[in-house]
């Protein structure tokens, strides 16, 4: 067993973590601009262009009524050839309003719409949001940490390795000397 890990790879964790970064700081302004669109629309359905078309709407029976007033003007007046005009013209002034109601329906039917559909999408937005803001940022700050201990450990310097008391010197590799020859008068020989 290897006494020190091999450690090849904190490249890798410190590109991960400065793509995470750039994820993180690239996200949070699209998940805010998804929510200022999902404002900007509402404010559009329910306000700004429901305003023009019930501004239109007036305008539209203001005509109506003018066309209506000019027909009966020419009934009155016996003008038969100018009646007819005027009924094709009180036709259309009628058809505009009918249309400009129809919109102002859809615009009503989209407002109440835009409710229902959108709540749900922006508080998944929130969330991934929160996500963004609190869980990811831990990531990055665990990361963080997790690179300053590599860092540690990178720099820790071996220590002796001790042989096992079971270990033969053939194993370790290391070499005993030998004890001197023995005389056989039990004295030991000197050199």
């Amino acid at each position: 067993m290897a006494e020190r890990a091999q450690i090849t790879s904190v490249e890798a964790i410190e590109s991960f973590r400065s793509k995470l970064i750039e994820y993180v700081s690239q996200m949070r302004p699209a998940l805010g601009e998804a929510g200022n669109e999902v404002v900007r629309t509402r404010a559009w359905l329910q306000g700004e262009h429901r305003m023009t078309w019930e501004h239109e709407l007036r305008l539209r029976l203001r005509r109506l009524e003018q066309a209506k007033q000019d027909l009966s003007n020419a009934i009155s007046g016996q003008l038969n050839e100018a009646a007819a005009l005027h009924r094709v013209t009180v036709q259309r002034a009628q058809s505009a309003v009918d249309q400009a109601k129809a919109k102002l329906q859809v615009m009503k039917k989209w407002g109440q719409e835009i409710e229902n559909r959108a709540a749900p999408l922006m508080k998944q937005v929130d969330q991934l949001h929160g996500f963004l803001a609190v869980d990811m940022v831990r990531g990055v700050a665990q990361l963080d940490n997790v690179l300053k201990a590599l860092e540690a450990y990178r720099n820790v310097t071996p220590t002796h390795r001790t042989t096992p008391a079971s270990a033969s010197p053939a194993e370790t590799g290391v070499t005993v000397p030998e004890p001197p020859a023995a005389e056989p008068d039990g004295t030991e020989e000197t050199k």
